[in-house]
């Protein structure tokens, strides 16, 4: 028997004397209104009602039982409620600043329609993972080696000027012997990148390939380094999506296939996982990942 129906049933045909009109305001036939306060009769082992051909009045025992029949409906409408606001509850994501505006805003209205709410929070690799682990956020996109990883995004290099050719060597940027006195030509690393996996491997390549040490510098942000490549002929270390997004020229790094990897790291909350299940195509949009281009594990 479902309890709460019964005394929904119950409290409908007492407050109106009828089944018929109880029936109405419950919204439910009058035979299964019938059928219900029934199985309640049975269930509390006593008649609530006397029926006769014309009038239905409650019993002595069936006015006791009508305060407990409301606390039961009242009860049961309040965890309605408190169940409506707790999936509204938003789960607090850490997230690459190398996602923009409207790629969030997407990945947000993408949650709202699988009925998971995000509250996004922008922040750095290593205070991404430090949030997760406190147990700030619900969970994180966190920077992992590529090799395994949930998303992938390549990492090659920007410039302002087209390079004219599919690919761009590192070991172009070594300065022959009559343009040692000039500046040498720098790559930049954004923070996002400013990790072991990425910026070591062009750290390697850069020295491998006879680069000057301060010739793979890290920016102090995005806009910082940005700004440098925008005011020389250096070069900006992104993905593709950034490169387009700051109007600059990408091009992959001959000699070495760079890529970001990102798993989502998840806290104490039970339902943070079906982030990652639910919106899987969207967050790696948001990270920079293109059809066809980039994908970690299924």
């Amino acid at each position: 028997m479902d309890l709460v129906a019964a005394c929904r049933a119950f409290l409908a045909v007492s407050g109106q004397g009828s089944f018929t009109a109880g029936a109405a305001v419950a919204r439910i036939p009058q035979s299964v209104a019938s059928r219900r306060v029934a199985a309640l009769e049975e269930h509390l082992g006593g008649r609530v009602f006397a029926r006769s051909s014309r009038t239905v009045r409650l019993t002595p025992f069936g006015r006791d039982m009508l305060p407990w029949a409301r606390r039961v409906v009242d009860v049961a409408d309040a965890m309605a409620l408190d169940a409506a606001r707790a999936r509204l509850r938003p789960i607090r994501v850490a997230v690459p600043a190398v996602c923009g505006t409207l790629a969030l805003a997407r990945l947000a209205a993408a949650g709202r329609d699988e009925q998971v709410h995000l509250d996004l929070l922008v922040a750095g690799p290593v205070e991404r993972a430090e949030l997760v682990r406190s147990e700030q956020v619900g969970a994180a996109l966190v920077a992992v080696a590529s090799d395994g990883a949930a998303w992938q995004v390549p990492v090659g290099v920007a410039t302002v000027a087209d390079p004219g050719r599919s690919a761009v060597h590192v070991e172009s940027l070594r300065a022959g012997r009559a343009a040692r006195a000039a500046r040498r030509r720098r790559i930049w690393v954004q923070p996002e990148d400013d990790v072991a996996h990425v910026r070591d491997e062009l750290t390697r390549l850069g020295a491998a390939v006879g680069l000057q040490p301060a010739q793979v510098a890290t920016g102090a942000s995005l806009v910082a380094a940005t700004s440098e490549v925008l005011t020389s002929n250096d070069l900006l270390a992104c993905s593709p999506a950034q490169a387009e997004e700051l109007g600059l020229h990408w091009r992959p790094i001959g000699e070495l296939d760079l890529r970001r990897g990102y798993d989502l790291a998840v806290g104490s909350r039970e339902d943070a996982p079906a982030v990652g299940q639910l919106l899987e195509a969207e967050i790696g949009r948001c990270l920079g990942v293109r059809h066809g281009q980039g994908r970690g594990r299924s």
